[in-house]
């Protein structure tokens, strides 16, 4: 841990030494036998819940979810509090180090593992039982680890798929029912359409962790077990080496380098890119129905690792919580099969529930199937064997940084790929260092 952290550690230790000084010896008597503060069955408890930008679209299920909740409980009341996506890991951090934290709070695995990284989290291997944890997909729940303990209650989730424009496909000779589905069908695939029709095949987005994500599916271990940097090797080389080449070919746009995740969408609805992943299937509906109706969805393009890449949204109980027990009941409530399968039919996300996945609405096409039916069907197929395949890490965003300076130095013959990953090797170690 930096030494920073260690100075925040520090004082959140101090904040709850002052107050546990300044109880006085009635607080002191009724807590005696009570552990995590919570009482009997008659007990009035509030729990604060805090979720990541889901109001408005969702607000009407999650509150007919708190109301069932209330109903089974009546003794305890939930206070709900949506916050902006943007804003939510300083807020938390913030508030933890105010010593007021929420009882229960909706996270992904970067900003829970950044409560973990602090000791703020309850552990849930030792607060679920071992039926309770065997409710959940073992790749979900193991996305919410960070050095062997698990932080976080694993609730909705996602993977990718590849879309592909049938009639680009077509244009160019090839059968979109045998869609690309490794990195070099994807060359092959993006060679012949350029030749035949002039457009771009691929779109492979650069944005954010995904050059982490491409090594790791390229067979490619981003660290070793200290946390410094495994990806200086020949394979790593050729990783870049790949990316590279498609580049200075004008085989993908530049965009897959300087545009975030969105620039794929929109070149995939333009009609000017054939086939790419992490693409929004949703906005394709709604802003070119012409693409959205020639759009065959497929598994996603992987390389020698056969790895799937899983997403995950999380729900963490806070170790400040006073009422550790009843926060958990709450969170293994709101990611049951019932609740999940509820909330997967709203939105296109998956559940992270072993029963809630054989529901027929992951398992089985509708008779008028549309690409949106395709593609939660094809996810779903996906998610027994995907994994999150960038773990929480000490210093994320600088880490991820790193890589796509390297991706980007190689691609714009600013330097060699050996060059640019060894930079990348020096820097992230540096990092690791801290």
């Amino acid at each position: 841990m930096n030494r920073k952290k260690l100075l925040f550690v520090a004082f959140l230790v101090m904040i709850m030494m002052v107050v546990s000084a300044c109880s006085d010896s009635s607080d002191t008597s009724e807590a005696e036998g009570d552990e995590g503060g919570e009482g009997g069955e008659d007990e009035e408890i509030t729990l604060e819940f805090w979720t990541m930008q889901l109001q408005p679209t969702f607000t009407d299920y999650i509150e007919g979810m708190i109301s069932d909740f209330e109903e089974e409980n009546p003794n305890i009341t939930i206070n709900w509090l949506d916050v902006p996506a943007a804003d939510l890991e300083q807020k938390i951090l913030a508030d933890v180090s105010a010593d007021n934290a929420p009882d229960v709070v909706n996270l992904n695995p970067a900003f829970g593992g950044s409560l973990a990284e602090l000791d703020a989290t309850v552990n849930m291997d030792e607060a679920v039982t071992d039926e309770e944890r065997g409710r959940y997909l073992d790749g979900a729940w193991e996305a919410n680890q960070l050095e062997g303990e698990t932080f976080g209650v694993p609730w909705y989730l996602d993977t990718a798929v590849t879309l592909n424009n049938a009639e680009i496909y077509d244009e160019a000779g090839l059968d979109v029912e045998q869609p690309p589905e490794t990195y070099e069908e994807a060359k092959e695939y993006a060679e012949t359409i350029k030749e035949e029709t002039g457009k771009y095949g691929y779109f492979p987005s650069l944005d954010l962790s995904l050059p982490l994500q491409h090594m790791e599916l390229m067979g490619v271990s981003l660290m070793n077990e200290d946390g410094t940097a495994a990806f200086n090797t020949e394979d790593g080389v050729e990783v870049l080496e790949y990316f590279t080449e498609l580049y200075e070919n004008d085989l993908i746009p530049d965009e897959s380098l300087t545009g975030d995740q969105r620039e794929g969408t929109n070149f995939y609805q333009s009609g000017e890119v054939a086939f790419g992943v992490n693409f929004f299937i949703a906005e394709i509906e709604e802003n070119a129905p012409e693409i959205y109706e020639n759009t065959v969805p497929s598994t996603a393009i992987t390389g020698d690792s056969g790895k799937k890449n899983m997403t995950v949204q999380n729900l963490v109980v806070p170790e400040q919580s006073e009422y550790q027990e009843a926060a958990v009941d709450f969170a293994l409530f709101i990611t049951n099969a019932e609740n999940q399968v509820e909330f997967a039919k709203l939105t296109p996300i998956l559940p992270s529930s072993k029963e809630a996945l054989e529901d027929p609405y992951f398992t089985e096409l509708p008779d008028d199937a549309d690409p949106i039916d395709q593609v939660r069907i094809t996810s779903a197929e996906q998610l027994p064997d995907a994994e999150l395949l960038v773990p929480p890490m000490d210093n994320f965003n600088d880490l991820q940084t790193v890589m796509h300076d390297a991706f980007s130095r190689a691609m714009m013959g600013e330097m060699t790929p050996e060059e640019a990953l060894t930079q990348a090797e020096e820097e992230w170690n540096a990092i690791a260092a801290e």
